[in-house]
């Protein structure tokens, strides 16, 4: 594969996509269809799944649930739900407009965390695959596999999109000046008041994803603006 000038590297959850939207949904719609103390039941098992796997896993948990539960008629009502959610719908504004707009720069790819089914739904539902041109790659912990990312798509320069303060500063430790770090302070872990001096400053910080419209080839090393 060629190397590129520019990779931008896109989060998913709570940067493209409004993921707490996604949470608020479905502890509703649990709330109606299996009672209060069985959908606290589901958030319990959620937590410990998360933290044994290192990702959010949605349907390993209503799978661990139904192990609890195996008589629940309402199993296959969440399953469905969750199968067929219009992610579409959850897209932060202007989030595809800034997939274009960077695309005159540089290569756009998808890194995410996530599981095999669920995480890839997303992706395809909620427009994303499409608008990535099947530029997706979903890892346990994409903090992890970023020699992998570099063989699958060499650059050499990064710009990672990531709502997640841990990851932009691990990544930066990595990479270093290869990448410029963007953070958007979108979502519960961005907004986390505990966060501030718990990790270096991003390299960016917007109060949206669609604030990015407003920034021209000069924010970004190796970009013919910044080189002329």
């Amino acid at each position: 594969m060629s190397s590129s000038d520019i990779v931008f590297l896109f989060d998913v959850d709570n940067t493209l996509l409004d993921n707490d939207r996604v949470t608020e949904d479905l502890a509703n719609y649990l709330e109606q269809e299996v009672g209060h103390e069985r959908q606290q039941r589901y958030w319990i098992i959620f937590e410990q799944l998360r933290a044994k796997l290192g990702y959010a896993d949605y349907l390993g948990a209503l799978q661990q649930y139904r192990i609890e539960y195996p008589h629940d008629p309402h199993l296959l009502t969440v399953s469905h739900f969750l199968i067929q959610y219009p992610f579409a719908d959850r897209l932060y504004p202007q989030a595809l407009a800034v997939v274009e707009h960077v695309k005159q720069w540089g290569k756009v790819v998808i890194l995410s965390d996530g599981d095999v089914v669920f995480q890839p739904r997303k992706v395809e539902r909620s427009g994303l695959f499409e608008a990535f041109e099947g530029n997706v790659l979903i890892y346990v912990h994409k903090e992890l596999e970023l020699r992998d990312v570099e063989q699958r798509y060499p650059a050499r320069q990064y710009v990672l999109i990531d709502d997640k303060l841990r990851i932009l500063s691990a990544v930066k430790k990595v990479w270093g000046s290869r990448v410029t770090t963007v953070f958007p302070r979108q979502g519960h872990y961005a907004l986390d008041p505990h966060l501030p001096g718990r990790y270096p400053a991003p390299d960016m910080t917007v109060e949206r994803i669609g604030d990015l419209l407003a920034h021209d080839g000069s924010a970004w090393p190796n970009s013919p603006q910044r080189r002329s």
